[in-house]
């Protein structure tokens, strides 16, 4: 197995301190800091404060200020899916929102971790920015112009309008400015960054749908009127989480020009597998140099055997049970006309949460 461990000028923006347009650490600081000041201060004095850009990145900041506020402003969403991804499991995506300096350390490891988040926020980015091309926010694009005219399905011919997502500009523009980074060096990390990046951008093409709208007589559909849209990003989520269960373990190969399996025995990963070098820490304890936070205080399920469940979310250590009331809506009846009226009912719930190492165990760990 190849080790790959970075130095701090190789990590990717997302572990920088200061607001980086597309990574995970600073995409709050990005969001209001962007949105707040670009107007005020302008696109160069914004972007020569961005950490992290090299100077390809930094000279598209500069050009296009709209771009980056619409990466910035879509951050959250992504962020919230990692979340929503990892929300039963050990390592839970907590550190971006918690210390920007712990994430970057589990950036620092070539793991699965790492190719998902590389994955999840460049199809952030795409999804941002085709949004926001749509909505017309943006000045260099707005719907897809190719989708004009008449065309055909398998329901038979429809007329394009409305407004189709482009998608493929939201490709394009993600693809030069976050690969940008890593095209500056050659080394094993770039290439497994390049190939999870690619594998995020095309996630969000790859659900993108059509939709039409029937005109006819009493709504039937003698004529349609379609547009390419994009579906909700919780599919591109549950798309990169399954990718990130069947994760392929990779190596440099011999002539340093691409990346090869690392056991012969497994298959070769194709342009949509997720890739890593390095296996991942198991996140039980707070080891910051991992970029591990623990499980102690996490909220575990008593009854389940998967990864929710308290024996292994909270690998072996036990848990501590606290009641507490809660308030819920019970005897609801319907009333006419046109509303439903229920009584706050309290009953006493059960709440179990990962007790805390030993502290000897703790310290061998910091």
């Amino acid at each position: 197995q190849l080790g790959v461990t970075m130095s701090p000028s190789r990590l990717p923006l997302v572990t920088h301190s200061a607001a980086s347009c597309f990574r995970p650490v600073d995409n709050d600081l990005l969001s209001y800091k962007i949105h707040k000041y670009i107007g005020a201060l302008g696109a160069r004095v914004i972007c020569d404060n961005i950490p992290g850009l090299v100077n390809k990145q930094r000279q598209l900041c500069q050009r296009h200020p709209d771009i980056m506020q619409a990466i910035g402003e879509g951050t959250k969403e992504w962020i919230r899916e990692c979340q929503h991804q990892f929300r039963h499991h050990r390592w839970n995506c907590s550190t971006l929102d918690r210390d920007h300096t712990v994430f970057g350390r589990v950036l620092l490891r070539s793991s699965r971790e790492a190719a998902f988040v590389y994955a999840i926020s460049s199809a952030g980015v795409v999804y941002a920015l085709t949004r926001a091309c749509s909505q017309g926010e943006l000045r260099t694009c707005n719907c897809d112009p190719h989708k004009r005219g008449r065309d055909k399905d398998d329901r038979g011919e429809f007329d394009w309008g409305g407004c189709s997502d482009n998608i493929n500009y939201g490709i394009k523009f993600s693809k030069t400015f976050i690969d940008a980074k890593e095209r500056t060096v050659r080394d094993a990390r770039a290439l497994m960054n390049l190939h999870n990046n690619r594998c995020g951008r095309t996630a969000v093409k790859r659900f993108m749908k059509l939709e039409c709208k029937c005109h006819g007589v009493s709504g039937s559909c003698t004529l349609r009127t379609c547009w390419n849209a994009m579906s909700d990003f919780r599919k591109t989520g549950d798309y990169l989480r399954r990718k990130y269960n069947g994760a392929i373990e990779v190596m440099m190969n011999q002539d340093g020009t691409g990346l090869t399996v690392a056991n012969k025995d497994f298959r070769k990963p194709t342009k949509n597998d997720l890739v890593y070098f390095e296996s991942s820490p198991d996140y039980c304890l707070q080891d910051k140099a991992a970029g591990s936070l623990g499980t102690a205080g996490r909220v575990c399920n008593k009854t389940s055997r998967g990864t929710d469940g308290c024996e292994v979310m909270c690998c072996g250590r036990g848990y501590d049970t606290t009641r507490v009331k809660q308030i819920t809506k019970c005897e609801c009846k319907f009333k006419w006309c046109c509303s439903v009226e229920c009584k706050d009912c309290e009953e006493a719930v059960d709440i179990h949460t990962c007790k805390a190492p030993k502290r000897a165990e703790w310290l061998d760990q910091t």
